[in-house]
């Protein structure tokens, strides 16, 4: 890897839900905060979003007990409808997810630039649960 680029992280889920659901429930308001958090004891009280490129996007995430918070924001780069999304986190962090329509299933696949502060697999772990949350999310909605 090359010192002056980012290491790329991938995480991923197949979720037992047709992609048109599946695009519904990762970019809707009412239901990123219904799944936009890593365990039980964090929420996200609240999410806006402009789904288009150049748009942008803040989820507010949250320990219940008052203790941390932040907001997850950037700027839509590219979105095709229940296929492809890309944007840029406020720290200038390339985000891509790709929803992989298989039959009634949609396989999600998120792809995103580490960060220099924590340990690769801290970062990995953190997203995968946020991504493992929405999946059981949306199974059952």
């Amino acid at each position: 890897m090359e010192a002056d680029k980012p290491e790329m992280i991938t995480v991923e889920a197949t979720v037992l839900t047709p992609v048109e659901k599946v695009w519904i429930h990762w970019t809707e308001p009412e239901h990123l905060t219904k799944w936009s958090f890593a365990s039980d004891e964090w929420h996200a009280p609240n999410a806006e979003n402009d789904l288009r490129a150049g748009g942008k996007f803040t989820t507010r995430m949250e320990a219940k007990d008052g203790s941390f918070g932040f907001d997850f924001s950037g700027v839509y780069d590219e979105v095709s409808t229940n296929e492809f999304i890309s944007y840029t986190l406020g720290d200038g962090r390339k985000v891509s997810i790709t929803f992989t329509r298989q039959g009634n299933v949609t396989k999600v696949t998120e792809v995103f630039e580490a960060e220099p502060e924590n340990p690769i697999e801290m970062q990995k772990s953190g997203w995968q649960a946020i991504l493992d949350n929405f999946k059981a999310y949306s199974e059952q909605e």
